[in-house]
C-alpha cells in the first residue's frame, strides 16, 4: 500500500469519533447554515449533522452519542445509532472524522 494513503476508518458502535484537527465546523451567519470547513471544500451540514458532530469528542463512544440523541429526540436507540453510523462513516471516508 501507497505509505501517501490514508487508511480507512470504519465507525462501530465502539468508535470515539472527532473531527481532524483541520476540519472545523462553523456557523456561517450569511448564509444562516453550519458548515465544516477543510482544506479546500466546504460541506454544508443539516441540523441532525449539527447535532451528531457537537458530541463528537473523542470521548463519547457511537453508542452513546446515539443514546443521548435518541432520549433527546425520543426516537430508537436502535435506529439512530444506524443514522449515526451512516453519517460519520461519510464523513470518516471523505477524511472529515476521526475514530
Amino acid at each position: 500500500m501507497d505509505a501517501s494513503r490514508q487508511q480507512r476508518v470504519t465507525i462501530v458502535v465502539g468508535s470515539m469519533p472527532k473531527l481532524r484537527p483541520f476540519a472545523k465546523m462553523r456557523h456561517d451567519a450569511e448564509r444562516n447554515r453550519w458548515v465544516i470547513l477543510a482544506p479546500e471544500r466546504v460541506l454544508a451540514l443539516n441540523v441532525a449533522a449539527v447535532a451528531v458532530l457537537n458530541l463528537c469528542d473523542g470521548r463519547r463512544t457511537v453508542a452513546q452519542i446515539a443514546r443521548e440523541l435518541a432520549t433527546t429526540y425520543r426516537a430508537p436507540d436502535h435506529r439512530i445509532r444506524q443514522d449515526v453510523i451512516a453519517m460519520l462513516q461519510q464523513l470518516a471516508d471523505k477524511g472529515i472524522v476521526s475514530a
